[in-house]
Protein backbone atom coordinates (compact mmCIF):
# COMPACT_ATOMS: atom_id res chain seq x y z
CA UNK A 1 0.00 0.00 0.00
CA UNK A 2 1.41 3.10 -1.02
CA UNK A 3 0.69 6.22 1.68
CA UNK A 4 1.58 10.01 0.97
CA UNK A 5 3.96 11.75 2.99
CA UNK A 6 3.49 15.07 5.16
CA UNK A 7 5.76 16.78 2.89
CA UNK A 8 3.34 16.31 -0.27
CA UNK A 9 0.65 17.46 1.12
CA UNK A 10 0.06 21.24 0.14
CA UNK A 11 -2.07 23.09 2.50
CA UNK A 12 -3.76 25.79 0.19
CA UNK A 13 -3.43 29.77 0.97
CA UNK A 14 -7.38 29.89 0.46
CA UNK A 15 -8.29 27.58 3.31
CA UNK A 16 -5.14 28.98 5.27
CA UNK A 17 -6.81 32.50 5.33
CA UNK A 18 -10.41 31.37 5.51
CA UNK A 19 -9.85 29.51 8.44
CA UNK A 20 -7.55 31.73 10.22
CA UNK A 21 -9.64 34.46 10.46
CA UNK A 22 -12.92 32.11 10.87
CA UNK A 23 -10.82 30.33 14.00
CA UNK A 24 -7.83 32.47 15.13
CA UNK A 25 -7.51 30.58 17.89
CA UNK A 26 -7.53 26.92 16.49
CA UNK A 27 -6.51 27.31 13.17
CA UNK A 28 -2.72 28.14 13.34
CA UNK A 29 -1.71 25.03 14.84
CA UNK A 30 -4.43 22.78 13.21
CA UNK A 31 -3.20 23.65 10.08
CA UNK A 32 -0.14 22.79 10.71
CA UNK A 33 -0.35 19.39 11.95
CA UNK A 34 -2.69 19.06 9.00
CA UNK A 35 -0.42 17.32 6.62
CA UNK A 36 0.58 14.92 8.79
CA UNK A 37 -3.36 14.58 10.01
CA UNK A 38 -4.00 14.03 6.03
CA UNK A 39 -1.08 11.68 5.57
CA UNK A 40 -2.29 9.47 8.69
CA UNK A 41 -5.98 8.99 7.26
CA UNK A 42 -4.75 8.14 3.53
CA UNK A 43 -3.05 5.15 5.23
CA UNK A 44 -6.05 4.10 7.45
CA UNK A 45 -8.47 4.34 4.94
CA UNK A 46 -6.10 2.22 2.20
CA UNK A 47 -6.55 5.32 -0.18
CA UNK A 48 -3.54 7.37 -2.05
CA UNK A 49 -3.45 10.80 -2.97
CA UNK A 50 -4.22 11.92 -6.68
CA UNK A 51 -4.08 15.88 -5.75
CA UNK A 52 -5.20 18.47 -3.05
CA UNK A 53 -8.05 20.97 -4.53
CA UNK A 54 -6.90 24.21 -4.43
CA UNK A 55 -9.01 26.13 -3.61
CA UNK A 56 -10.82 23.42 -1.78
CA UNK A 57 -13.03 24.31 1.08
CA UNK A 58 -13.25 26.78 3.62
CA UNK A 59 -13.03 24.78 6.44
CA UNK A 60 -11.41 21.82 5.81
CA UNK A 61 -9.09 20.49 3.07
CA UNK A 62 -10.36 18.35 0.48
CA UNK A 63 -8.39 15.89 -2.48
CA UNK A 64 -8.62 14.03 -5.06
CA UNK A 65 -8.12 10.29 -3.87
CA UNK A 66 -8.52 6.52 -5.07
CA UNK A 67 -8.60 3.09 -3.18
CA UNK A 68 -5.30 1.45 -3.25
CA UNK A 69 -8.08 -2.15 -3.86
CA UNK A 70 -9.69 -1.49 -6.63
CA UNK A 71 -8.76 1.86 -7.76
CA UNK A 72 -12.25 3.63 -7.30
CA UNK A 73 -11.73 6.94 -7.48
CA UNK A 74 -13.11 9.38 -4.07
CA UNK A 75 -12.96 12.30 -2.19
CA UNK A 76 -11.36 12.81 1.37
CA UNK A 77 -12.50 15.67 3.44
CA UNK A 78 -10.56 16.47 6.84
CA UNK A 79 -12.49 19.38 8.35
CA UNK A 80 -11.78 21.51 11.38
CA UNK A 81 -13.50 20.54 14.21
CA UNK A 82 -16.30 23.05 14.52
CA UNK A 83 -19.95 23.42 15.29
CA UNK A 84 -20.40 23.87 11.17
CA UNK A 85 -18.98 20.72 10.57
CA UNK A 86 -19.90 18.49 12.89
CA UNK A 87 -23.17 17.30 11.96
CA UNK A 88 -22.16 17.04 8.05
CA UNK A 89 -21.53 13.46 8.31
CA UNK A 90 -25.11 12.77 9.86
CA UNK A 91 -26.55 14.40 7.79
CA UNK A 92 -24.93 12.56 4.48
CA UNK A 93 -26.25 9.31 5.89
CA UNK A 94 -29.60 10.63 6.38
CA UNK A 95 -30.00 11.33 2.91
CA UNK A 96 -28.09 8.26 1.93
CA UNK A 97 -26.93 9.97 -1.36
CA UNK A 98 -30.12 10.95 -2.39
CA UNK A 99 -29.95 14.21 -3.68
CA UNK A 100 -26.52 14.82 -1.93
CA UNK A 101 -22.55 13.21 -2.25
CA UNK A 102 -22.67 9.79 -1.26
CA UNK A 103 -20.74 8.97 2.48
CA UNK A 104 -18.38 6.28 2.29
CA UNK A 105 -16.46 6.24 5.42
CA UNK A 106 -16.42 8.66 8.56
CA UNK A 107 -13.91 9.04 11.02
CA UNK A 108 -13.73 11.88 13.88
CA UNK A 109 -10.68 12.70 15.63
CA UNK A 110 -10.08 15.19 18.43
CA UNK A 111 -9.74 17.91 16.45
CA UNK A 112 -11.05 17.27 12.89
CA UNK A 113 -13.92 15.35 10.77
CA UNK A 114 -12.54 13.17 8.18
CA UNK A 115 -14.69 12.10 5.54
CA UNK A 116 -14.40 9.78 2.31
CA UNK A 117 -17.04 10.73 -0.04
CA UNK A 118 -17.81 9.40 -3.94
CA UNK A 119 -15.94 11.61 -6.24
CA UNK A 120 -17.97 14.45 -8.10
CA UNK A 121 -17.01 16.65 -11.26
CA UNK A 122 -15.79 19.54 -8.98
CA UNK A 123 -15.01 21.68 -11.96
CA UNK A 124 -18.27 22.03 -12.87
CA UNK A 125 -20.90 23.58 -9.85
CA UNK A 126 -24.25 24.36 -10.61
CA UNK A 127 -23.17 27.99 -10.87
CA UNK A 128 -21.56 26.63 -14.33
CA UNK A 129 -25.42 27.21 -15.79
CA UNK A 130 -27.61 29.86 -16.68
CA UNK A 131 -29.60 31.57 -13.78
CA UNK A 132 -32.54 30.30 -14.62
CA UNK A 133 -31.67 26.74 -15.46
CA UNK A 134 -29.39 26.49 -12.27
CA UNK A 135 -32.24 27.59 -10.18
CA UNK A 136 -35.09 25.58 -11.86
CA UNK A 137 -32.37 22.29 -10.80
CA UNK A 138 -31.79 23.83 -7.68
CA UNK A 139 -35.32 23.91 -6.32
CA UNK A 140 -35.68 20.36 -7.40
CA UNK A 141 -32.79 19.10 -5.66
CA UNK A 142 -33.45 20.93 -2.56
CA UNK A 143 -36.70 19.43 -2.62
CA UNK A 144 -35.47 16.59 -2.36
CA UNK A 145 -33.28 17.11 0.86
CA UNK A 146 -35.57 18.34 3.03
CA UNK A 147 -36.85 15.51 5.00
CA UNK A 148 -39.44 16.25 7.91
CA UNK A 149 -37.93 15.41 11.30
CA UNK A 150 -40.44 15.42 14.49
CA UNK A 151 -40.95 18.37 16.45
CA UNK A 152 -39.16 19.10 19.84
CA UNK A 153 -42.76 18.88 21.48
CA UNK A 154 -43.62 15.61 19.79
CA UNK A 155 -43.27 12.16 21.85
CA UNK A 156 -39.75 10.53 20.62
CA UNK A 157 -40.66 8.14 17.98
CA UNK A 158 -40.03 4.75 19.10
CA UNK A 159 -37.51 2.63 18.31
CA UNK A 160 -35.67 2.44 15.80
CA UNK A 161 -36.05 5.78 14.49
CA UNK A 162 -34.00 8.01 16.80
CA UNK A 163 -34.39 11.29 17.88
CA UNK A 164 -32.82 14.11 15.23
CA UNK A 165 -28.94 14.34 16.78
CA UNK A 166 -29.31 17.89 14.65
CA UNK A 167 -29.60 21.32 15.90
CA UNK A 168 -32.62 23.59 15.63
CA UNK A 169 -32.83 26.58 14.14
CA UNK A 170 -33.31 28.39 17.71
CA UNK A 171 -29.93 27.20 18.54
CA UNK A 172 -28.30 27.85 15.07
CA UNK A 173 -29.72 31.15 13.81
CA UNK A 174 -27.67 34.05 13.36
CA UNK A 175 -26.91 36.25 16.71
CA UNK A 176 -27.45 39.70 15.00
CA UNK A 177 -26.38 42.74 16.88
CA UNK A 178 -29.53 45.11 16.99
CA UNK A 179 -27.26 48.68 16.97
CA UNK A 180 -24.38 50.03 14.91
CA UNK A 181 -21.37 48.24 14.85
CA UNK A 182 -17.38 49.50 13.53
CA UNK A 183 -17.06 49.63 10.17
CA UNK A 184 -21.16 49.22 9.08
CA UNK A 185 -22.37 52.42 7.33
CA UNK A 186 -25.00 54.37 9.58
CA UNK A 187 -27.72 54.30 7.37
CA UNK A 188 -27.12 50.01 7.61
CA UNK A 189 -28.34 50.62 11.36
CA UNK A 190 -31.90 50.29 10.90
CA UNK A 191 -31.37 47.12 8.35
CA UNK A 192 -28.96 45.52 11.70
CA UNK A 193 -32.23 46.64 13.78
CA UNK A 194 -35.20 45.08 11.21
CA UNK A 195 -33.03 41.68 10.92
CA UNK A 196 -32.28 41.19 14.37
CA UNK A 197 -36.05 41.58 15.60
CA UNK A 198 -37.25 39.73 12.28
CA UNK A 199 -34.79 36.41 13.31
CA UNK A 200 -36.21 36.38 16.85
CA UNK A 201 -39.88 36.78 15.33
CA UNK A 202 -39.16 34.02 12.88
CA UNK A 203 -37.71 31.84 15.31
CA UNK A 204 -40.32 31.72 18.04
CA UNK A 205 -42.89 31.21 15.12
CA UNK A 206 -41.97 28.33 13.07
CA UNK A 207 -44.79 25.58 13.31
CA UNK A 208 -42.31 23.07 11.01
CA UNK A 209 -39.45 20.72 10.95
CA UNK A 210 -37.23 19.31 8.58
CA UNK A 211 -33.59 18.29 7.68
CA UNK A 212 -31.93 21.53 6.18
CA UNK A 213 -29.08 21.51 4.28
CA UNK A 214 -27.98 25.29 5.68
CA UNK A 215 -25.47 26.51 3.25
CA UNK A 216 -27.60 25.44 -0.07
CA UNK A 217 -26.26 27.87 -2.73
CA UNK A 218 -25.47 27.02 -6.73
CA UNK A 219 -21.80 26.93 -5.71
CA UNK A 220 -22.43 23.41 -2.72
CA UNK A 221 -23.92 21.61 -5.95
CA UNK A 222 -22.04 19.71 -8.12
CA UNK A 223 -22.20 17.62 -11.22
CA UNK A 224 -22.13 13.84 -10.55
CA UNK A 225 -22.30 10.84 -12.80
CA UNK A 226 -25.31 9.23 -11.01
CA UNK A 227 -26.98 11.93 -11.23
CA UNK A 228 -26.92 15.13 -12.96
CA UNK A 229 -26.89 17.72 -9.86
CA UNK A 230 -25.75 16.36 -6.04
CA UNK A 231 -25.06 18.80 -3.11
CA UNK A 232 -22.02 18.81 -0.87
CA UNK A 233 -20.83 20.71 1.90
CA UNK A 234 -23.79 20.71 4.44
CA UNK A 235 -24.53 22.58 7.68
CA UNK A 236 -27.36 20.53 8.78
CA UNK A 237 -29.64 21.80 11.23
CA UNK A 238 -33.56 20.97 12.11
CA UNK A 239 -36.09 23.91 11.28
CA UNK A 240 -38.23 25.52 8.57
CA UNK A 241 -38.06 25.16 5.18
CA UNK A 242 -37.67 29.17 3.97
CA UNK A 243 -34.64 29.03 6.28
CA UNK A 244 -32.75 26.94 3.39
CA UNK A 245 -34.67 28.74 0.43
CA UNK A 246 -33.26 32.04 2.06
CA UNK A 247 -29.37 31.25 1.29
CA UNK A 248 -30.49 30.24 -2.24
CA UNK A 249 -32.70 33.52 -2.96
CA UNK A 250 -29.35 34.85 -2.07
CA UNK A 251 -27.47 33.21 -4.38
CA UNK A 252 -25.88 35.36 -7.50
CA UNK A 253 -26.76 38.48 -5.55
CA UNK A 254 -24.53 40.53 -7.80
CA UNK A 255 -26.70 39.58 -11.24
CA UNK A 256 -29.85 41.21 -9.44
CA UNK A 257 -27.88 44.15 -7.56
CA UNK A 258 -26.40 45.15 -10.86
CA UNK A 259 -29.33 45.46 -12.62
CA UNK A 260 -32.14 47.92 -12.69
CA UNK A 261 -35.22 47.60 -11.06
CA UNK A 262 -33.45 45.93 -8.27
CA UNK A 263 -36.97 45.95 -5.47
CA UNK A 264 -38.77 44.83 -8.26
CA UNK A 265 -36.18 41.96 -9.37
CA UNK A 266 -35.85 40.49 -5.85
CA UNK A 267 -39.75 40.58 -4.77
CA UNK A 268 -39.82 38.35 -8.40
CA UNK A 269 -37.22 36.10 -7.54
CA UNK A 270 -38.81 35.74 -3.72
CA UNK A 271 -42.34 34.88 -5.21
CA UNK A 272 -40.88 32.63 -7.72
CA UNK A 273 -38.63 30.19 -5.56
CA UNK A 274 -41.67 30.31 -2.70
CA UNK A 275 -44.08 28.98 -5.22
CA UNK A 276 -41.86 26.40 -6.52
CA UNK A 277 -41.23 24.99 -3.02
CA UNK A 278 -44.69 26.05 -1.79
CA UNK A 279 -43.16 28.61 1.29
CA UNK A 280 -45.07 31.29 2.78
CA UNK A 281 -43.53 33.75 0.92
CA UNK A 282 -43.47 36.30 4.01
CA UNK A 283 -41.26 33.84 6.11
CA UNK A 284 -38.83 33.54 3.18
CA UNK A 285 -38.66 37.81 2.87
CA UNK A 286 -37.98 38.02 6.77
CA UNK A 287 -35.48 34.75 6.50
CA UNK A 288 -33.76 36.21 3.56
CA UNK A 289 -33.30 39.49 5.32
CA UNK A 290 -31.67 37.91 8.50
CA UNK A 291 -29.46 35.75 6.24
CA UNK A 292 -28.49 38.43 3.73
CA UNK A 293 -27.35 40.67 7.10
CA UNK A 294 -25.60 37.42 8.26
CA UNK A 295 -23.53 37.07 5.61
CA UNK A 296 -22.78 41.15 5.09
CA UNK A 297 -21.67 41.00 8.56
CA UNK A 298 -19.48 37.71 7.96
CA UNK A 299 -18.20 39.17 5.34
CA UNK A 300 -17.23 43.28 7.08
CA UNK A 301 -15.31 40.48 9.84
CA UNK A 302 -13.44 39.18 6.92
CA UNK A 303 -12.42 42.48 5.54
CA UNK A 304 -14.21 41.68 2.49
CA UNK A 305 -16.42 44.83 2.18
CA UNK A 306 -17.97 44.55 -1.18
CA UNK A 307 -19.40 41.45 -0.39
CA UNK A 308 -20.67 43.13 2.86
CA UNK A 309 -21.96 46.05 0.51
CA UNK A 310 -23.64 43.59 -2.05
CA UNK A 311 -25.37 41.75 0.68
CA UNK A 312 -26.49 44.79 2.34
CA UNK A 313 -27.89 46.43 -0.79
CA UNK A 314 -30.22 42.84 -1.46
CA UNK A 315 -31.47 43.46 2.29
CA UNK A 316 -32.04 47.02 1.57
CA UNK A 317 -34.37 45.85 -1.16
CA UNK A 318 -36.33 43.97 0.95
Amino acid sequence: MSAATPGEITVPDWLTRSLTAAHPAEAPTWLADLPALVATQLTRLGVTLDRVLDPGGTHGLVAYVHRDDDLTPATLKVSLGTPETAHEPDALTAWAGRGAVLLLDAHRTPTAGVLLLERLHGEIPLRSLAEPKAMLEATSLLHRLWLPLPLPSSPVPPSPVPPSPFPTLPQAAPTLPGEAIPGLPGEATPLLAEAAETATALTTSATEQFLLHGDFHHGNVLAADRAPWLAIAPRPLAGERAYDLARLALDRADTLVGSPGLAAAVRRRLHQLAEALDVDRDRLRGWTLVRAVDLALTALAAGRRPEAELYLEFAGAL
